[in-house]
Order: structure tokens, then sequence, then C-alpha cells
């Protein structure tokens, strides 16, 4: 198999690890700013935001004005990109839900170009969404419930909707789950690499076979608790952000990603899990096929951020941000597994059976 180059000790498959294991864009803030007022037109204060694959800053203009700078990873393909920047210009026009505006260059197109270090970076803008990050608020049943409604809504924006980069090569695409078999042991812990592969042969055996009998369409493909934003007053889901996970694939992946970060203990274990998937099924319903793959989704969808967890470990240098981030934020992803493995899928979709008609 053809291999990229080693990263920290190891060699990585020219697949869907390639845009994970690359390392961001690393240019210096002055010349992004420079480039920003020349091809955008405006300046003002910059605020870096951490970020997986690119490099982002928070951009204040005097006048009050907030943006989002995005500097693409020169691994990511111009289609792709381009994917990106037509499906938000999609979702404005059909306005189901809020999401960030794109922002034109001085020439009219919807992008520019910065060149640093010989390498060719997409430079684009989008406009910075009101609202608070759902992490900084606390999830009850009824915030779990609007944000499956709100998710369902902003799936039903995109339904329809296709491009010719709508296929991106991802590690975190629940479609290529089969992939992370050669990070496994990446995971040092025993009892839960065992976990992550029961997880990952699940998958395999029981979702693999029905792919081609569920509805597929590009879906946002990352709504965590970080992507999704709130309106601090009525504490309301206000929009999603981050759309660099999309992907044409089951409308089911988007609802079970979202779900694998709803953990709650395993007293109840689908206390915000329930609501959420009810709330999605009264606005968009769900087959009785889709509901049956969730639990086997939730569990790869877990498996697949503990195996990139700990492959960051060894991967990403100490001080790297976006390593510490994920390690504070998704350690507790290895509880969660373990608590659906003991709740067991029969009883996982009787409850989901009961939220959805109750």
């Amino acid at each position: 198999m053809s291999c990229i180059g080693e990263t920290a000790g190891m060699s990585l498959p020219v697949t869907a690890h390639a845009a994970v294991s690359a390392e961001p864009p690393r240019i210096p803030a002055a010349d992004i700013e420079l480039a920003v007022e020349r091809q955008f037109g405006l300046c003002g204060r910059y605020l870096p935001l951490v970020s997986e694959r690119d490099q982002n800053y928070r951009l204040t203009t005097s006048s009050g004005d907030e943006y989002v700078v995005k500097v693409t990873s020169a691994a990511e393909p111009r289609p792709v990109s381009d994917f990106h920047i037509a499906a938000l210009q999609h979702l404005e026009k059909v306005g189901t839900v809020p999401v960030p505006r794109v922002v034109p260059a001085l020439d009219g197109r919807y992008s520019g170009r910065i060149e640093y270090a010989g390498k060719s970076h997409m430079l684009r803008l989008v406009s910075y969404l009101a609202g608070e990050p759902l992490t900084s608020v606390p999830v009850n049943a009824d915030t779990a419930r609007d944000l499956g409604g709100t998710l369902a809504r902003l799936d039903l924006g995109l339904d329809g909707f296709s491009h010719e980069g709508e296929n991106p090569v991802l590690l975190w695409d629940l479609q290529r789950a089969g992939e992370l078999r050669g990070l496994l042991d990446r995971i040092d812990n025993p009892i839960t690499r065992r976990s992550v592969l029961r997880a990952i042969d699940d998958y395999d055996q029981r979702v693999l076979p029905e792919l081609g009998s569920l509805h597929t369409q590009v879906i946002h493909g990352d709504a965590n608790p970080e992507n999704v934003l709130v309106d601090p007053g009525s504490g309301r889901v206000s929009g999603f952000i981050d759309f660099g996970d999309m992907v044409r694939a089951p409308r089911v992946f988007d609802v079970a990603i979202a779900a694998s970060y709803l953990r709650a203990s395993e007293k109840n274990a689908l206390e915000l899990i329930a609501p959420f998937v009810a709330g999605y099924h009264a606005v968009r319903p769900l087959s009785v096929a889709e509901l049956a793959q969730l639990f086997d989704l939730v569990r790869v969808r877990l498996a697949t951020t503990i195996t990139l967890l700990y492959w960051r470990l060894d991967a990403r240098d100490h001080n790297d941000p976006y390593r510490q981030k994920t390690l504070d934020r998704e350690s507790e992803a290895i509880a969660f597994l373990t608590i659906l493995d003991e709740l067991g899928r029969a009883t996982f979709l009787r409850e989901l059976q009961c939220a959805v008609s109750g």
C-alpha cells in the first residue's frame, strides 16, 4: 500500500488518513492579515481559533462586524473547498437553519489565495454566526429534542443538493470505518481496544450490507456540541457552524454522529439520545431500517472518536492545541461506549421506538 511521509514515527496509508495527518497551515498572522486586507478589503483584530486541518481566525473589524478567516490545508483538493462554499450558499438560499454566510472577495469571487513556503492555500471568509456553543449550556431533554428538530431542518435544506466535491476522503466519514483497523494498535488499553474493535466488527456485519437501502444525501457530518450554536437568552438551538466534514452519506449518519455526543450516565443512557431522536423524527421521520441501524452507528462513531484520540496522542506534539482540546473533550467517549455495550442493541432500539411513537 502506498504511504505518505511518516508522522511521529508512523506511516499512514494514503486514504482518509492523509488529511488528518497533514499539518495545518502555519502561516504568520501578519501575512494572513495582509492577504485578507488586499483581497477582501477587511482588517481588524484577529483571534486564533483551534482547528483540526485548517488555520482559522476570528476577525473583528473596527465597526464591530465579525468573520471567520479560514486558510485551507494544502492537502484539501480544490473541488472539496468549492463544495463547502457551494453548500453554505445553498443553505443560505433555502433558509431552513441559520448558517455562516460566505463573504465575497473584492473581485467578486468567493475565495482568494495565499502563498507560503512553496504551497498555495485557499483563503476564504464567512460571517461569524451569533450564538454560544452547545458546550456552554446544560443540555437537558428539551435541549436535546430541540437539537434533533433543528438538525432535521438542516438535513432537509441539504437534501437534493449535489456537487462534484461531495465525496471527500475523510477518516471521520463513517462509510470508511474499516480504515480505523490500521490505527487500533495505537490504543494501548486492551479493554478499550477490544470494545472499539467490536464496534467496528458490528458495523461491518450489520450496517455495511444495508447502506444501499438507506436514504443518502449531503450531510453536515459533525454536529458535535462545539459546532451547534444556541441562543444564550432562550437556550434554543440557533444554528450550525464548521461544515468541513460534509459528505454524501446516509442521512441517518447525521443523527448518529450528533447522538454520540449526547452522553448520559449508565443509569439512564438514553436520557438525551431518546428525546433528540424523537425531535428529529417529528420533523423528518426516520424509517424502521434507519432506527434499527442507530445503535451500531452511534457506537462506531464513538469508536472513531476513541481511535483518533489515541492516534493523536502519538501523532501530535504535546503542546499542539487541537490535541489537547480533543483529549479534554473526548476522553469520556470511552466510558459511553462501554455504557452502550452494556445496555445492548435490543434495549437501545426498544427505547428509541417508544420515544418516536410517544
